[in-house]
């Protein structure tokens, strides 16, 4: 358990790790690429070593240094494990390495734990099926564990529900370069959309030529290959926003370094949301500094930006008025109910809080300290430790979570105290 500190006259930088997103893709497209290439900035944390993991055991040779994750690549040659591959809870490398899969030889299965094994998949194991993907549920139909019948992608079109996650889209546009001919990929109901776009961005950066041809549609040239070189991973925008709210809710200073104004990672956004909320940023090469300001309530759309609505609501819990969050039915499948578990902790402080289906409102005012289960989730246990820098007595139950995504977190949060 872990017991936060409030603070007074927050005044800080810190340093921001790379992202977990750009890291799963680049070390999936290197491990596809021939010959050596260097991530530099790239994350080693739970999940990313699970993606890791798995990509040895098809062949790729991969070490992590403090500065760069080393990968000598396969060129495409993958050679399917027999025995299974376990994942933990990380939804990411499950989706990602599902269709990566399909172009080894021979059978290879994936599973993880109980609560991975919640999390659909079946959108994605239909949508491999026309382009050549012979996969299957061991269990529950549409659930992992799953098998992966490798014999490689032929290519063509086919659709994509994507409506309860981005993750179906982003796995199979990273496997299909290596398909025998052109993917075309119609994609229905799209959530998350600038994930799929931090996707393109990768590939591009790697040699491979994919572009939506409208607002539905994308095509990937193929067959095709990964160029293996050296590749920086840019900071995590989804970690920079504890530091950013922790600035919000206390009404100081903090620098996140390592931010780039460019970036396209969605939950850049989340900047804008604050700014709008009565903080004001502050751009630099590189970095950010976010100043806090008197909060006032939002009305805000979070489909494209879920991983940042816990540190949302923590926010709206310190802010005038009411806040409502819609849109965002895909948090109750993430690594726990997202929508649940911040509403039982928020009202665990004495916020008021609705949840209904897709939403939650938010009653801001002088939320109290109280014991915070985080489920096991990193994102609950990182954004209710910033709750705990302005409530007294906040503490946080499986603390260590935060290793999925953060393992620095608790590390760099102390510098937040000077």
């Amino acid at each position: 358990m872990k017991q936060i500190k409030t603070i007074d006259n927050l005044d800080a930088s810190v340093n921001i790790p790379g992202s977990k997103s750009v890291t799963h893709r680049y070390l999936i497209m290197a491990a596809l690429a021939e010959g050596k290439s260097w991530l530099g900035n790239g994350l080693w944390c739970d999940d990313t070593r699970y993606t890791a993991t798995a990509l040895e055991r098809f062949g790729a040779q991969i070490r992590p240094s403090p500065k760069a994750i080393e990968v000598i690549g396969t060129g495409g040659d993958l050679n399917s494990p027999s025995e299974p591959i376990y994942l933990e809870n990380a939804g990411t490398s499950m989706r990602l390495l599902t269709a990566f899969a399909c172009l080894g030889r021979g059978s290879s299965v994936l599973v993880g734990n109980e609560r991975l094994h919640t999390r659909p998949m079946e959108e994605l194991l239909v949508a491999l099926q026309p382009l050549g993907g012979v996969v299957e549920s061991l269990q529950e139909r549409g659930y992992p564990p799953v098998r992966i019948h490798g014999s490689g992608l032929k290519g063509g079109r086919t659709i994509v529900n994507a409506s309860r996650s981005s993750q179906f889209v982003s796995a199979i546009l990273l496997a299909a370069p290596y398909a025998s001919q052109p993917v075309e990929i119609t994609v229905q109901g799209l959530v998350s959309k600038p994930y799929v776009d931090v996707t393109l961005d990768g590939m591009s950066r790697f040699g491979a030529r994919g572009r939506w041809l409208d607002e539905e549609n994308l095509r990937v040239e193929a067959p095709g290959r990964y160029l293996a070189g050296n590749y920086d991973v840019e900071g995590d925008c989804s970690s920079a926003s504890y530091f950013w709210a922790a600035a919000a809710i206390t009404g100081g200073r903090v620098s996140t370094e390592n931010i780039l104004h460019e970036s396209r990672q969605g939950d850049l956004a989340f900047l804008d949301i604050l700014c709008q909320m009565g903080c004001r940023a502050e751009w630099h090469e590189n970095r950010v500094t976010l100043y806090g300001g008197e909060l006032r309530s939002i009305e805000v759309d979070m489909k494209d930006m879920p991983d940042m609505v816990p540190t949302l609501a923590v926010a709206a819990a310190f802010a005038q008025g009411k806040t409502v969050i819609t849109n965002v039915a895909h948090l109750r499948i993430k690594e726990s109910d997202r929508l649940r578990a911040i509403a039982e902790g928020l009202e665990k402080m004495n916020v008021q809080v609705e949840e209904k289906a897709d939403c939650l409102t938010i009653r801001g005012g002088t939320p109290q300290g109280a014991l915070i289960d985080s489920h096991n989730d990193h994102r609950i246990a990182m954004s209710f430790a910033v709750a705990g820098l302005v409530a007294k007595g906040v503490r946080i139950v499986d603390e260590m979570c935060v290793n999925k995504s953060f393992p620095q977190f608790w590390e760099t949060f102390e510098q937040l105290y000077g």
